[in-house]
Parts: structure tokens; sequence; C-alpha cells
């Protein structure tokens, strides 16, 4: 009960309808990937748009602060270079080609005009570092006049704050895990990244669900999207315990 008083005193739920596109279809985690098509790609992007379902992707900033589509704090895995992306300019990482002939890292900006509002897109914001704001005013920038639903979301509560001070408008979610905290000290963690970031939406780790935390949420109003649903019996728990997956397709 006291816990539930200072949440709602410390980080009060959304509106109803700030939230509600974050609800009706699944969200392909970084693109519909897989089975020759990479993620985080144009390719992977146009996949889950053809399917009418949603996409989560991930951002990482260059050197600059702009945000570049893209999940590794290095290279080597995904493209035809190596080292860390946030050491390059962005002149030079438009160079740089991802594998499989899947074309140049994309810039925020570019995979929002390829989206195009088709479908709502959720943008985890990866924070290496505690140097955010270039990041987040990149992405910002980036949203500016968007005219479909999109939503930020990271791990840093910080991020929570950015926007919330500077981007009101924008709808964020924080990215929760209970791996190696299920004991009061991170009990304890996940209420203060709570309150330090006041989301409108959680994005829990699928093998938490069940949570006593989540579900607390949950029942105060806040929607909960789940990460990375990869099964069929991940799907039941989806149903039970959050409002949509994230997911993956098993490679065939």
């Amino acid at each position: 009960m006291i816990g539930t008083l200072l949440d709602n005193a410390l980080a009060p739920v959304p509106a109803p309808g700030r939230v509600a596109f974050l609800k009706g279809q699944p969200y392909a985690h970084r693109g519909l990937h897989g089975n020759g098509v990479l993620e985080n790609s144009p390719a992977a992007f146009e996949a889950a748009i053809k399917l009418g379902h949603g996409i989560e992707c991930d951002v990482q900033a260059a050197e600059d602060g702009r945000a570049f589509v893209f999940h590794d704090y290095e290279l080597g895995r995904l493209t035809d270079r190596t080292g860390p992306i946030g050491k390059m300019r962005s002149k030079d990482i438009d160079q740089v080609q991802l594998n499989g002939g899947h074309g140049k890292i994309p810039r925020l900006r570019e995979t929002l005009t390829q989206v195009a509002g088709r479908v709502p897109i959720l943008i985890e914001i990866k924070s290496h570092n505690m140097r955010i704001g270039p990041l987040c005013l990149s992405v910002r920038r980036a949203l500016e006049g968007y005219g479909g639903h999109g939503a930020v979301m990271s791990f840093n509560p910080l991020v929570g704050i950015w926007f919330r001070k500077n981007a009101k408008h924008i709808v964020r979610g924080l990215v929760v895990t209970e791996e190696d905290s299920k004991n009061w000290r991170g009990r304890i963690a996940r209420h203060r990244n709570l309150w330090t970031a006041q989301p409108d939406f959680l994005a829990y780790d699928i093998r938490d669900l069940p949570s006593r935390f989540a579900a607390a949420q949950r029942a105060r109003g806040l929607p909960i999207v789940t990460w990375t649903v990869r099964s069929a019996e991940q799907e039941k728990t989806v149903f039970l315990y959050a409002d949509e997956p994230v997911y993956e397709l098993p490679e065939t």
C-alpha cells in the first residue's frame, strides 16, 4: 500500500489516450530480422511494416551526438568495419556498410522517413555513459514534425528525466530487467528508477514475468511491453502479464 502511494505521488501514470497507441500490435525486435535479413536494417523494418507490426529499434550516438540506428557499441558484428561507433564522426559512419548488402547504417531521421507513420515505433536510446544529452537532443530533433506514433525508452532513468524536461510531449518508457537484482536492493532500485524516470510505460524483460513490480505498475495504469519474446510459451506469458510483446522470429 505504501509503495503504491509513493509510486502514485512520485511517478504519476499517463492519461490513457497518451499511451493508447502502444497497444494493438506486437513489436518486431530490431525490425523483423533473421533468415538473411539483418537487424535494425531498412529491410527488417519494411518486413515488419508489411505485417502491420510495430517496430522496436536502437539508437547509438556518433561522436557528435547524432543518432544512428544501431544496437552494438562496436561495429564488428554487423558491419565491414571495427571499433566503437561512438568514436566516429557522423560523416564517417555514413560510409560504413552493413553486412549482407543491407546498405549503410541509417540515421534515425532516415528510419522515421521510411516508417512514415505506418506503424508505431519504439526507439531504445543506448547510453554507454552518462553523456546522454547530445543523443537525446538528436532523437528529439529527428522526431520533430514526425506524423506517426513513436516513443523513446531506455534502461537509463536519466533519459526519462531529459525527455520530461525537454520534450514532455514525447512518450517515454523505462526498460527494466530484474536479472541479478531480485533481492531487496533490486526492488528499491526499481522504485528509485521509476520515480526518477517517471515513464509513461515499462518495457519489461520477459524472463522476469510474472513480476510483482510489473503487475503493480500495470494495475496503476502503466502499459507493459515485454522483450524479447521468442517462443510460444513466452507468448502465453505475454497474454497473462503484459500488453504487447517485442518479439523475434526463431531462425529456420
